[in-house]
């Protein structure tokens, strides 16, 4: 529980400055490492041809989508080719066609499903130049769409994706996961690129021992929420996640960037009021105290805060009751400790497991397919909602969503027109929030429809029963969200399973990107009303609560019949 309390605390110390930073990043202002990064920022516009002309939001998502389509077309090429390209010491052979558009859309959209073994089904070439490249600019565009979304909603222009992507790269990526690396190297991360050594063990066997730069993928992959481990076992290998200390690093590594989103987006709306109000030449006290984040954002946190929290106990608790199967026989008294490394134990293994899926990083420091059934329906249901936080401030522009939602049904309910944040939220605005909130469950139950209805999706079903459905939604939920973890039981390297997951990934992100960018445009666009006493207030407790409980409703509307089929009926029938 202390190591819980530790990992939540560092964590909220630095989310503040953090956004702080951020902050100035995405609005252009001053900060001190200006001196550092204006000379390389400068280079990189003026060698890529960039204007650093504000775009509307119509040119930045597509600048958005056809710059991922080149890096897409580049990166399936160098998997397909790999076997004659560099840096391939151990000799790995060019990647199946169906496996191959699986992991460049996986790693494009920053979900890091893998239905690979990395250490045999990657050249070090392909690691560095598909698999860690785009883990930075998978991140960085997901960043960028989720400040220029921020830019639109509190007012201002919304800026051009092209710096976006640089900046956030140069600032903060870059020299954040250059740290990180360090700090991993220094508990025992290996970051070489020589070839995997044959060793002779105490047993007198020969076994091989996986090598490569794997310090520099581990940084980016926690930093950037992208996910997919340089090994299979991903981070419940020592090689990636050797030491308690490491795995903090980790599970702090994944939080910070989600969460100062948040706090970045309070800056934005408190600043633009703050200039508005300046304008005419009236200054109320509140604009002079230092803020942490502005009540708004803090609203949002909260909210993030309360679904986190509240899966965080459901799943320690589950997990530290144990299996009844097993309490029968005597075994396992202390807890659920199949599939979880005993360095890490009950507690690191509870919050790692919840953080990766509220922060839809997809990392993993034990094995999901064998959690007990309420242990594994906490990240499940975390990744259909989807707004726990979320990625790279994916779980921000989500959770706005639910905003505008909560926002029009409490102006139905008192006859007002919906406002937030000085704007009247009308019926473009609530088609599109519509789309982005109906597509997620749409293609998880689809989807997940479809391969238990399938001879191909069925026979990937290691687990017959309730767990094989649990099997299916997870996969799913995990490629929709853009996530990447997965119940590791499924045999999911076919081609049916490599074309739905990869068609769930690419809809999951970029439908939803594009209908925020263009509610943000409208918002935009839209001239600002003045509050009244009739106003709906979000920015206090009672609108906090509200938006917990939308979001819960809307889980339990769309997913809950699943789930009742899954991992609740799993439940009931162990404990019955």
């Amino acid at each position: 529980m202390l190591q819980i309390i530790l990992t939540l605390a560092i964590f909220l110390i630095l989310v503040i400055p953090m956004g702080k930073y951020m902050y100035h990043i995405a609005t252009k202002q001053k900060t001190f490492a200006d001196k550092m990064f204006n000379p390389i920022d400068n280079f990189l516009y003026k060698i890529c041809g960039i204007k650093r002309e504000d775009m509307g939001w119509k040119k930045y998502a597509m600048s958005l989508v056809l710059a991922n389509a080149v890096m897409v077309f580049i990166g399936y090429l160098i998997l397909r080719l790999q076997n004659l390209l560099f840096l391939n010491p151990n000799g790995a052979d060019g990647m199946e066609a169906s496996l191959s558009f699986n992991t460049i859309i996986s790693f494009m959209t920053n979900t890091n499903l893998q239905h690979y073994a990395g250490e045999s089904g990657l050249s070090y070439g392909s690691q560095l130049c598909v698999i860690i490249f785009m883990m930075f600019t998978s991140a960085a565009s997901g960043y960028a769409a989720c400040m220029a979304f921020c830019r639109g909603v509190s007012g201002r222009k919304m800026g051009n994706f092209y710096e976006d992507v640089i900046r956030v790269t140069t600032r903060i990526l870059i020299p954040f996961s250059f740290v990180i690396g360090l700090l991993l190297v220094s508990q025992g991360v290996p970051q070489t690129l020589q070839a995997n050594e044959t060793i002779q063990t105490i047993e007198g066997k020969m076994q091989d021992l996986a090598l490569g730069p794997v310090a520099a993928l581990e940084a980016i992959k926690h930093l950037g929420t992208n996910g997919g481990g340089f090994f299979g076992a991903n981070s419940a290998t020592p090689f990636e996640n050797p030491t308690v200390i490491s795995n903090i690093i980790e599970t702090i590594s994944m939080m910070i960037l989600p969460g100062s989103c948040v706090v970045a987006f309070g800056h934005m709306i408190h600043d633009n009021r703050k200039e508005n109000v300046a304008r005419k030449a009236v200054a109320p006290k509140q604009f002079g105290k230092p803020m942490l984040m502005g009540r708004q954002a803090a609203v949002i946190f909260g909210a993030m805060s309360i679904l986190f929290v509240v899966g965080l106990v459901i799943c320690y608790s589950a997990e530290m009751a144990g299996n009844p199967v097993t309490h029968s026989l005597g075994l396992a008294q202390a807890g659920n400790m199949e599939g979880k490394e005993t360095r890490f134990g009950i507690a690191q293994s509870a919050i790692f497991t919840t953080v990766t899926t509220s922060f839809t990083t997809g990392t993993v420091n034990n094995m999901h397919d064998s959690l007990t059934p309420l242990g594994g329906l906490v990240p499940m249901l975390h990744m259909m909602l989807n707004c726990v936080f979320g990625g790279k401030g994916v779980g921000l522009m989500n959770m706005v969503m639910y905003v505008i939602l909560a926002v029009f049904i409490c102006g139905l309910m008192v006859g007002r027109t919906p406002e937030y944040l000085n704007k009247k939220i009308e019926g473009r605005e609530m088609k599109l929030v519509a789309l982005v909130i109906l597509i997620h469950p749409l293609l998880i139950l689809g989807f997940s429809a479809l391969g238990v209805a399938t001879q191909a999706g069925t026979s990937g079903i290691t687990n017959p029963g309730y767990h094989g459905l649990s099997q299916v939604l997870y996969e799913f939920a995990s490629s929709a969200a853009n996530n990447g973890s997965g119940f590791e039981g499924l045999a999911d390297n076919s081609v049916f399973w490599n074309i739905t997951t990869g068609l769930a990934m690419f809809f999951g992100r970029y439908f939803s990107i594009v209908a925020q960018l263009a509610i943000a445009g409208s918002l935009l666009a839209k001239k600002k009303v003045n509050e009244s006493i009739g106003s709906l207030k979000t920015d206090n407790v009672t609108f906090m609560i509200i938006l917990v409980f939308i979001v819960y409703i809307f889980a339990a509307l769309t997913f809950f019949p699943a789930l009742a089929l899954g991992p609740v009926a799993e439940h009931l029938s162990l404990w019955q």
